[in-house]
């Protein structure tokens, strides 16, 4: 009886701290979009000119590099929040460019929104209502970040339509794939620093997002 209830105090405590690391990575996903949203908001109404991809690239390694180091202390806090914001900052100009370089670029960005919105609650229901594990996932997602890798270096010499179509296919299944794996990871105890599960979270979002907007503006009659 005794060892009955040590096992049963030991699940109960696993499953709260299960259940505390998939809130707070809610909420600070959350919180962090919405500070994404604030920066690309303010990158379009300043006007911002584009990014380059090799400065984006420096800063995008350089802030998770830092929010990696810090996670396990408040001023992980501090470097998540700056790395998104920077990652929204660089979203603003691509986002002007498609709402004042397209006839129909409002409505595309509001459908790859919606479009985002829709496949993260699926995915992330389908994990969180069938309690799957998708650890088998990981090789599936090294190579594909491989190929992710290759397809744009590809990309960079090959710039057509067809190219970069197949780029964004091929970042947009990586990123569904991401998203059933950390939540997955979660209710696993395979993660357990919020911090880094909002990292992930976030950027298979935003890598699903740009993703989207690209294969409908193609799809769309873009050049």
């Amino acid at each position: 009886m005794a060892n009955q209830q040590t096992v049963s105090r030991s699940n109960y405590q696993v499953d709260a701290a299960t259940n505390s690391v998939l809130r707070n990575t809610y909420l600070l996903l959350a919180m962090t979009l919405m500070t994404s949203a604030a920066t690309a908001w303010l990158a379009m109404l300043m006007n911002v000119p584009p990014i380059g991809p090799f400065i984006f690239l420096i800063g995008y390694f350089a802030l998770l590099f830092a929010t990696t180091k810090l996670r396990n202390s408040g001023l992980g806090l501090v470097a998540v929040f700056t790395l998104t914001g920077f990652m929204g900052f660089y979203l603003g100009p691509i986002l002007n460019l498609y709402i004042h370089g397209m006839a129909n670029g409002s409505m595309l960005v509001m459908q790859a929104l919606g479009g985002t919105a829709l496949i993260f609650f699926s995915l992330s229901a389908i994990v969180l209502v069938t309690r799957k594990n998708f650890n088998f996932l990981s090789s599936f997602l090294m190579v594909g970040m491989v190929i992710g890798l290759i397809s744009i270096i590809a990309g960079l010499f090959f710039h057509t339509p067809m190219m970069s179509l197949i780029i964004s296919a091929i970042f947009m299944f990586i990123s569904s794939a991401m998203i059933l794996y950390q939540t997955s990871e979660i209710i696993h105890g395979g993660e357990t620093n919020y911090i880094m599960a909002t990292v992930t979270l976030y950027v298979a979002l935003f890598n699903l997002f740009i993703s989207l907007l690209n294969i409908l503006s193609i799809l769309n009659g873009r050049d």
